[in-house]
């Protein structure tokens, strides 16, 4: 795995830093553009909450983006705390080679 040491920035900290404050929109004015209730854009502001697909969507139609972008930015936080804040998955041993082939003629799944 490739190690990012710095944590990833949540897309709670873009959308608020990159998009809201430079256009002077309000959490409560952006949620009711957004169709969704001021808590739930408060937690993902606040970086307590997670970007969803619907809400990648709406962000997506709002600013002209594409949800790839909200996705990913989330995703890359995502994977970054289930790396460094859980230990759990290290437990897990790869299967051998042999197992991963179905026979010697097709590919790995």
């Amino acid at each position: 795995m490739n190690k990012i040491r710095r944590k990833p920035t949540h897309p709670g900290c873009i959308l608020r830093e990159d998009y809201l404050k430079p256009l002077s929109i309000t959490v409560t004015d952006m949620a009711s553009k957004l169709n969704v209730s001021r808590k739930t854009l408060s937690k993902i502001l606040n970086e307590k909450g997670a970007v969803t697909p619907d809400m990648a969507l709406r962000l997506s139609r709002a600013f002209g983006t594409t949800p790839d972008l909200w996705l990913n930015l989330q995703k890359n936080v995502d994977l970054w705390e289930a790396e460094n804040l859980s230990r759990d998955w290290r437990r897990v041993r790869p299967l051998p080679e042999t197992m991963l082939l179905v026979n010697k003629d097709e590919k790995r799944i």
